[in-house]
């Protein structure tokens, strides 16, 4: 018999209560590993932009938010630039990361952050993109993480031309990727499963 035959494939693993330990140890009072957690901060006193709070809850499919959720987010920068080496097309704002990483409130499920409003980019074929923000996911219970974005409920027009929105084939859909918006601040609830269930993407 091969090791092959004998050696069974582990079950799967959620991100279960660990994640807090690995990825943000200074919310969770584990300090002296970093200074802050990593991702906690996006901008500085140099930032070009629109400063914007992009805040909201992760929900369960019975409406009860996730209180030990982990979230990352990535985006471009005012002028729709990414803080990459594969950008080529001009350089990214150096006082802007364009990622952050934040835990949600231990209490009330809430997460939160403090970044610019990003400027719109292209898609591979060239076709523009609205402005977004890509969001991933992960809590216990997830198996994998969850991967979705957030648009901005004033860019309409270019919200009904960007190219990704247009491939939801099950437009009532749509909604459920747009944030509302008070003032700079901006709320984008996420649905885990449910009659409100967000967009997820394969990625």
């Amino acid at each position: 018999m091969t090791k092959l035959e004998y050696l069974k494939e582990s079950p799967s693993q959620t991100a279960g209560p660990y994640v807090h330990i690995g990825c943000t140890p200074n919310f969770i009072g584990n300090t002296g590993v970093f200074t802050e957690d990593l991702g906690a901060r996006m901008v500085n006193a140099h930032t070009k932009g629109q400063r914007i709070k992009v805040s909201g809850h992760v929900f369960d499919g019975t409406g009860t938010p996730l209180k030990d959720a982990m979230l990352e987010i990535w985006q471009a920068d005012s002028e729709g630039l990414f803080n990459s080496p594969s950008e080529t097309r001009g350089k990214a704002d150096p006082d802007f990361t364009g990622w952050g990483r934040q835990p949600a409130n231990l209490e009330t499920g809430e997460f939160c952050f403090e970044t610019v409003k990003p400027g719109p980019v292209p898609f591979p074929d060239g076709r523009m993109q609205a402005p977004h923000i890509n969001f991933w996911i992960v809590a216990r219970g997830i198996n994998i993480g969850l991967n979705t974005r957030m648009y901005f409920p004033e860019e309409e027009a270019a919200n009904e031309a960007d190219p990704v929105l247009g491939r939801i084939e099950h437009r009532v859909r749509v909604p459920t990727l747009i944030s509302k918006r008070d003032g700079d601040t901006y709320t984008f609830d996420i649905h885990i499963q449910g009659e409100n269930e967000t967009v997820f993407f394969d990625i």
